[in-house]
């Protein structure tokens, strides 16, 4: 279990560490996917966006917790 991190004596939750991770990450695939033109192809945007997001958290949360295991 991930436990809150430290951050100069302030106790942060690792999820809103990761939220706001994926929300950066987000935002460059996002630019990226439609500098090469590949939205023109998704049908929903504002679901794939949706999905892309909640996949970079976890991708997020497994990467934190890889990293803070023993």
């Amino acid at each position: 279990m991930i436990g809150e991190i430290n951050i100069a004596g302030v106790f942060i939750s690792p999820l809103l560490l990761c939220l706001v991770a994926a929300f950066f990450g987000r935002l460059i695939v996002s630019k990226l996917l439609e500098a090469i033109g590949l939205y023109r192809h998704i049908y929903q945007r504002a679901i794939f966006d949706t999905s892309l997001f909640l996949l970079l958290i976890g991708v997020a949360f497994i990467t934190l917790r890889a990293l803070t295991s023993p």
